[in-house]
């Protein structure tokens, strides 16, 4: 019988709130060596993902849009929103203010674990949320936890 999402998967993870500081955090994410948190709202729903990726704005700033000046006028090469999410997440104190809440990938617990490694390799994220009918976070699933299956598999 194949093995699903919910076999494999990590129950009852870690998870942040909006409010949550970074600091508590970026000391989660160190002391138990992992990549990222869900983040879920009062109902455990799913909210956002905050990653290692999230937190490196942190360190490296935001980088200016590319523009030109003509006339005195600014016009900028690239969407200049993007710059001001960017400055949003290098400044921010919590982890609403740094995380990713848009096209988040998620998954149920009854799915075949081959097509969470699919979907995973296909939209190249390191974990994906498990969620029950509700959206509410049950697990998590990472790259790790399937390699660690297939290891046991090999006896």
């Amino acid at each position: 019988m194949a093995k699903t999402v919910g076999d494999v998967m990590t129950r009852d993870p870690i998870t942040a709130t909006r409010d949550t500081p970074l600091i508590e955090v970026i000391k989660v994410l160190a002391e138990k060596r992992i990549s990222g948190l869900p983040v879920v709202d009062e109902a455990g729903k799913l909210v956002g993902v905050i990653s290692e990726t999230d937190l490196m704005w942190r360190e490296t700033g935001a980088t200016m849009p590319p523009y030109i000046m003509f006339l005195d006028s600014v016009i900028y090469l690239e969407n200049p929103a993007q710059y001001e999410r960017e400055v949003h997440k290098a400044l921010g104190e919590t982890v609403g203010e740094a995380m990713t809440s848009d096209h988040l990938v998620t998954i149920a617990a009854n799915q075949p674990l081959r097509d969470a490694a699919q979907l995973m390799h296909d939209r190249t994220v390191r974990r994906l949320p498990v969620v029950d009918d509700s959206d509410r976070v049950i697990g998590i699933l990472t790259r790790g936890d399937i390699i660690l299956s297939m290891a046991a598999d090999q006896g």
